[in-house]
């Protein structure tokens, strides 16, 4: 896996495949940035105009989508997606210990 771009803008709603798309590796730090948002109980609005640069005063509904989605997948790598990156992370490692050692 090539490093990920640090903030790429993103699709409507993220890929429902049940492998891991070039959309999920590009994507890496978008769905760490969300579960850590989550984590902390961060407001979806907020989170998906710095995460996702989609402005829920905008469009809302489109907004709100994006987040769930994303979000979801974001929930999803930390169960089955990290498996499927060829050693980029350590199958011991999950996301809570990327997260504590990358801030």
């Amino acid at each position: 896996m090539q490093k990920p771009p640090p903030n790429p803008d993103v699709a409507d709603t993220a890929p429902s495949d049940s492998v891991l798309t070039v959309y999920d590796e590009e994507h890496v730090i978008t769905y760490l940035r969300l579960l850590d948002a989550d984590a902390k109980g961060a407001d979806w609005r907020e989170v998906a105009r710095i995460v996702l640069h989609l402005d829920p005063r905008d469009d809302s509904d489109r907004a709100r989508k994006a987040f769930d989605s994303h979000l979801s997948r974001a929930k999803w790598m930390t169960e089955h997606g990290y498996r499927l990156l060829g050693g980029a992370l350590r199958p011991s490692q999950h996301v809570s210990g990327i997260l504590q050692t990358s801030t």
